[in-house]
């Protein structure tokens, strides 16, 4: 039987089990409890800065192969920057990409996952391929391609989870190496020493940033969290007349890694432009896109944060209205009130859109700044702010399943002439109920809202595909959709005459429509058109 051929720079704990032809690159960590077997499907792969945790098991049958990235035949390819979780189970033949990551207990049997996709706890993928770039939630059973090829894609909060997971268990990986190493090891033991006396100055240092600065506390938490992620540092001004049509102009770039140089660099932008809205916003240097975009000055003012930054995922919202506990000021309708305290009743979060005129047509919604109150005023108070912010633009308000990683409501409650008050007709109410549903519109009998009038619209402008999907009330709860057939409109009446005739061959049934973009071959649509 082979030997395992394991890269000098990795580390595989020596409670752990390697058998067989298993070749491991740079800088893997392998941790205790693990059991590698390639002793009936062989050979196995485990790409470099992959990481194996405890109590996984890898093994494969002695039928089956996978075709690894080098071309070759594998029972187990498992690529780069992997992350194999706690207990997890890895069965060849399998195919695991690069940037993957597998959850706590969860299994891969006979089956192929794409790049960058992200499994969480408890799921079984079996039998299937998983494209690139997908989520598969927790507890999740997926033994048939449709299901494979439903599944959302990876959130960019899924993806820095990942990484920061590599990141935990390289800094891991070289300290286990250090502490085998007594060349290593010594000149550290040697410092612990001088630890404490290095904090204090430290602390002292960062004290001497910020003391006397004019911005607040929130604001210089942000610049540092932005800078000891790496990112670049940006800002813009614009005047009240141009804020209402979002034409912001740079102030002078900040190029510095330094807090303090940083903070200065930011008064020196508030103090030129006093009068005007400032905002400050982060650059990912890798990605070219902008990250914690926030108004920090407004024309009366500099705006000062209520709580401390912490992190884009944990920080609390905080109005700039002043109005101090976020009541609504009777700009959202009392239907979009309704929908805003079922969601939070129910658990989902909350989150705003913007787009203008011209990118309605084709669907590039922008988001507003994140929203994580869970009070209602709070939320209200956070979304009308977004309204203000983007006046003469459509605002749509998302309900996001933070379990499902999906979206569960997607209302517009601001148009270009004004914020929209829809009216139930029939004596309906609310468009939302508590039920677990995919989208807003609703149809009474055979008519079409005008949202999705409108949203049929969008998609044919789009060129993407349209089709329909109903389910009956006991159906419903398990999520077995049933397809009604594909939509073959070239017209926005003809697309409604079809519409409107599958409302009718399923009455007393779920119906939604759906919109697939035939290039990326996803969803860009899930609405619920019509309950029982």
């Amino acid at each position: 039987m082979a030997e395992p051929n394991v890269h000098e720079s990795s580390f595989v704990h020596s409670f752990s089990n390697l058998i067989g032809d298993v070749q491991i690159g740079a800088n893997v960590i392998v941790a205790p409890g693990t059991s590698i077997r390639a002793d009936e499907g062989t050979p196995f792969y485990i790409g470099e800065k992959t990481n194996i945790q405890d109590g996984v098991v890898i093994h494969g049958l002695e039928q089956g192969r996978v075709i690894g990235d080098d071309g070759k035949d594998y029972s187990v390819w498992i690529g780069k920057h992997a992350s194999i979780t706690h207990m997890a189970l890895i069965h060849g033949p399998a195919y695991v990409g690069d940037n993957c990551f597998i959850g706590f207990r969860s299994t891969v049997f006979n089956a192929r996952v794409g790049a960058g996709c992200i499994v969480m706890m408890h799921a079984l993928i079996q039998d299937v391929e998983i494209p690139p770039g997908k989520y598969v939630p927790s507890g999740a059973i997926i033994t048939t391609q449709q299901q494979a090829d439903r599944l959302p894609d990876v959130q960019a909060q899924d993806q820095q989870f990942a990484h920061h997971v590599v990141g935990i268990n390289q800094a891991l990986r070289a300290g286990y190496r250090c502490a085998e190493d007594l060349k290593c090891i010594a000149p550290i033991r040697d410092e612990l020493a001088k630890s404490y006396t290095e904090i204090v100055v430290e602390e002292l240092e960062r004290s001497s940033d910020v003391a006397g600065s004019s911005l607040g506390a929130e604001t210089i938490e942000q610049l540092r969290y932005l800078l000891e992620q790496g990112y670049k540092i940006g800002s813009e001004h614009v005047d009240q007349r141009r804020f209402r049509t979002g034409s912001w102009q740079s102030c002078k770039p900040i190029e510095t890694r330094s807090l303090g140089e940083a903070i200065a660099a930011l008064e020196a932008c508030l103090v030129e432009h006093s009068g005007e809205y400032v905002r400050l916003f982060g650059i990912d240097p890798n990605g070219k896109r902008r990250v914690l975009e926030t108004i920090i000055q407004r024309p009366d003012g500099v705006v000062a944060g209520t709580t401390s930054f912490k992190t884009p995922t944990t920080k609390s919202y905080s109005s700039y209205n002043g109005n101090g506990n976020g009541a609504a000021s009777g700009n959202l309708s009392a239907e979009t009130v309704d929908q805003i305290r079922q969601l939070l009743a129910n658990g989902y979060k909350i989150g705003t859109e913007h787009v203008d005129e011209r990118r309605f047509r084709t669907g590039s919604w922008q988001s507003c700044k994140p929203i994580e109150a869970s009070s209602t005023n709070e939320v209200i108070a956070a979304l009308e702010d977004c309204i203000v912010s983007h006046q003469g633009e459509y605002v749509r308000l998302i309900g996001i399943d933070p379990k499902a990683k999906r979206r569960v409501l997607e209302s517009i409650i601001q148009r270009p002439n004004g914020v929209v008050k829809p009216a139930a007709s029939n004596g309906a109410k609310s468009a939302y109920t508590s039920s677990s549903a995919t989208a807003t519109a609703t149809a009474t009998s055979t008519k079409l809202s005008a949202e999705v009038v409108d949203q049929l619209r969008q998609l044919l402008t789009g060129g993407f595909k349209i089709s329909v999907e109903h389910v009956d009330q006991r159906r419903f709860r398990t999520g077995t959709w049933a397809s009604a057939g594909q939509i073959q409109a070239t017209t926005e009446r003809e697309a409604i005459a079809a519409l409107e005739a599958y409302l009718s061959e399923y009455p007393g049934e779920y119906v939604r429509l759906i919109g697939i973009d035939p290039a990326a071959k996803r969803r860009v649509l899930e609405a619920i058109i019509q309950r029982p």
